[in-house]
């Protein structure tokens, strides 16, 4: 539990590098990127912390919820062009911890919740939200969960707001508590 408590302590660090980062009323400084440094540093520090996890991560269950995660924070905007789907199933498959799994079991999975999600959204997010809850039985595999969700939707260097609000709701179905990520 401590690597956890090490993991929000240096969250909390960087999300108040963020705040500090904008002037009165809240507004970002001159300068300062849509992106802010702090959420690459947050993305990076997760992924890191996550690798660590490597060897205690190999559950169905933990493979399951992680790519219902990837699906639904590759379709957080409301649609998944083929070519986001093919950069995000790269991410997937380059995803240390992921190598656990054999490629086409990632592949299978990630892209059943995309097609539900293409579909019928709502159904979909109902599934997928189903999956990813399997994993709180487990509090590494579930915060595990909301990691890879943080880092494929970090990989660009920027969590969209739908993907922020992804990643909350994954939190709440998986009973972590969102202000652990910064969230």
């Amino acid at each position: 539990m401590a690597m956890w408590d090490r993991i929000k302590d240096q969250a909390k660090g960087l999300q108040q590098q963020s705040q500090g980062a904008r002037g009165p009323g809240g507004q970002r400084q001159a300068g300062q990127g849509a992106a802010g440094g702090s959420k690459e540093k947050l993305v990076g520090l997760l992924k890191s912390q996550l690798g660590s996890l490597k060897t205690e991560l190999k559950s169905g269950a933990y493979r399951d919820a992680s790519m219902a995660m990837c699906a639904l924070v590759a379709a957080a905007d409301g649609t998944v062009d083929p070519a986001e789907r093919q950069h995000v199933e790269t991410l997937i498959l380059q995803n240390d911890v992921l190598q656990n799994f054999p490629p086409e079991q990632l592949r299978q999975r990630f892209n059943k919740h995309v097609d539900q999600l293409i579909f019928n959204v709502q159904q979909g997010r109902a599934e997928a939200m189903q999956e990813i809850a399997k994993a709180a039985k487990k509090p590494v595999e579930a915060k595990a969960v909301v990691q890879t969700g943080f880092v494929i939707a970090g990989a660009d260097g920027y969590i969209a707001p739908a993907e922020a609000q992804v990643l909350r709701e994954a939190c709440v179905a998986l009973g972590v508590s969102p202000q652990e990520f910064g969230l």
